[in-house]
């Protein structure tokens, strides 16, 4: 068989072990998804091509291994951008091929084609084009290597055409191999450790960056060793089981909020990879509070953030270290203790309300689904109230972004946790803005066979902004719209749907969804009346008390 440079392009991903690409063909690059027919590799043929970057970003964001995804030239490409960003922010390794004209002629002049190399530089770790068949070995173990080094994120390769067709004599693939990361400097760790054990309040934070796959046994060995309590960022829940005796609760906002008395009394704060990326889980503006950074890079110094003791090494090890010189010489490690029932307390009030309230979904929601179970967010007020009301007990069981905070992420990142782990419950829940924004992945769900519930969280605006504008006091302008109806929409892809118009069936519905397997469409109203009441006035009468 004559071999092409798209044959040794596919090796190359098979060499880094890629099982499954996520995209769409084109013209510019039919001769790469022929050499992916005849591989071993799974092609998933998405809708769009940015649900396909999502999917991919996913696959990163699960396994720390780079998920792959693939389009044409010009438009396909640029629809790739906000998935790019969207792991670019959230540190989800990532590798996009984009095809490309030739360029070793140019009989089509300049149609369709845009600088996508220099389009992708703000957006990507690494951005480049592949001019020679000669290049694809090595430029393929680069692209993985980068991708997944600290910090982790898409990198962008483009195939132009002709190249991917040129044949190649022999095929000489570079074997990958693990790089072991640096441990925090000991001179840091032991400094650390001075402030921690002086500490009279500690308390420990745990961020996006200690949601990496490998992170989570070191970081509940470390806090069972120093019986310090413990918060998280949105993204960092469930890095550490919520159901500790020491879990103080999500920041999911960035004051104010009941989480936050722990963190303002609070005299020695503990990041564990705290990323600036995400929305802020507390602003620094006390002098007499001392902010210790641990991560595998050093922090970024923001107006908010500015921590003043710094240990940069590989968390694990890192970790290891920072306990041997702590285990039993904190004396004043659990202070910050009693406070944990009343800010629990707080945040579970009206959970089990009869009727169809952010807290009671969450609430049914957190009934059906096993620990192992995987909720996947869109973007909207919905996830502010999972971020606070779901309590995590497995890592990455809650996957919500806090970074971009793009809206459309949710149905392709819940496909992909459907397909790695086809034995575990999986939903994603949407706003039906969100929803709407990727609804057509419903067909290459379907098709894949996946086993799946998408609950649409149903009030017809853009909630969120919504409520913003209501607490700027602004005019109720801008923010509402039609919706089809979602059961016969479900039912015109093949997907089975369901309106629950009582809350005390939505558990019920829900089990019976995963139950009868297949993908199943939920649709529930919302209340958000709860936003003003809690958010606002609540928060604000807080505030105004203290």
């Amino acid at each position: 068989m004559d071999l092409r440079a798209s044959d040794a392009l596919v090796r190359a991903l098979e060499n880094e072990g890629v099982e499954r690409i996520f995209g769409l063909p084109g013209e510019e690059n039919l001769h790469l998804v022929e050499s992916i027919r005849r591989s071993g590799i799974e092609l998933v043929l998405t809708r769009h091509e940015q649900a396909a970057a999502f999917m991919a970003a996913t696959h990163g964001r699960l396994t720390g291994r780079p998920g792959v995804c693939l389009t044409t030239l010009g438009p396909g490409a640029l629809n790739l951008s906000t998935g790019a960003a969207y792991a670019l922010l959230g540190g989800m390794p990532m590798v996009m091929i984009t095809g490309q004209k030739g360029i070793l002629s140019a009989a089509q002049a300049r149609f369709q084609i845009v600088d996508t190399v220099a389009a992708m530089t703000p957006l990507t770790k690494m951005t480049r084009q592949i001019v020679s068949p000669a290049m694809i070995p090595t430029m393929i173990r680069e692209a993985f290597r980068v991708a997944q080094a600290e910090r982790p994120g898409p990198v962008h390769l483009e195939l132009p055409e002709d190249i991917a067709a040129a044949p190649v004599e022999e095929i000489r693939l570079i074997p990958p191999h693990h790089t072991e990361q640096p441990v925090g400097c000991p001179a840091a760790i032991a400094a650390a450790a001075e402030v921690v054990r002086g500490a009279e309040r500690p308390l420990i934070m745990l961020g996006a960056d200690a949601a990496r796959p490998r992170c989570c046994h070191a970081l509940s060995g470390f806090v069972a060793r120093m019986q310090i309590p413990y918060v998280t960022t949105q993204m960092g829940k469930g890095t550490v089981s919520g159901a500790t005796d020491l879990y103080l609760g999500t920041a999911a906002l960035t004051e104010d909020d009941y989480v936050h008395d722990a963190i303002e009394q609070a005299d020695v704060i503990v990041t564990i990879g705290h990323d600036t990326s995400e929305k802020p889980p507390f602003a620094m503006s006390d002098p007499s509070k001392t902010v210790i950074h641990i991560g595998f890079r050093p922090a970024v110094v923001e107006q908010v953030y500015f921590p003043q003791l710094e240990v940069v090494g590989d968390i694990e090890p890192t970790l290891q270290a920072l306990g041997d010189l702590l285990d039993g010489t904190v004396p004043h490690a659990q202070a910050l203790l009693p406070l944990r029932e009343g800010i629990l307390a707080k945040i579970a009030e009206r959970a089990t309300e009869d009727r169809f309230t952010p807290q009671r979904i969450v609430h049914e929601v957190r009934r059906i689904m096993p620990q192992d179970g995987i909720v996947a967010l869109d973007n909207g007020m919905y996830k502010i109230w999972f971020a606070r009301n779901y309590r995590t007990t497995v890592a990455n069981t809650l996957l919500l972004d806090n970074a971009l905070a793009t809206m459309g992420a949710g149905l392709p990142s819940a496909m992909t946790a459907a397909m790695l782990y086809p034995q575990r419950r999986v939903m994603a829940v949407c706003g039906d803005g969100g929803f709407m924004m990727n609804s057509q992945e419903l067909e290459t769900a379907v098709r894949l066979g996946l086993d799946l519930v998408v609950m649409i969280v149903e009030d017809s605006a853009y909630g969120m902004i919504r409520w913003k504008q209501a607490a700027e006091e602004l005019t109720d302008y801008g923010m509402t719209f039609g919706n089809p109806d979602f059961v016969a929409y479900a039912q015109a892809y093949g997907a089975t749907g369901h309106r629950v118009d009582d809350i005390a069936d939505l558990g019920d519905v829900l089990e019976g969804a995963f139950s009868a397997r297949g993908v199943h469409l939920v649709v529930v109203p919302i209340d958000y009346t709860e936003n003003t009441r809690v958010l606002i006035d609540e928060l604000q009468n807080r505030r105004t008390a203290n």
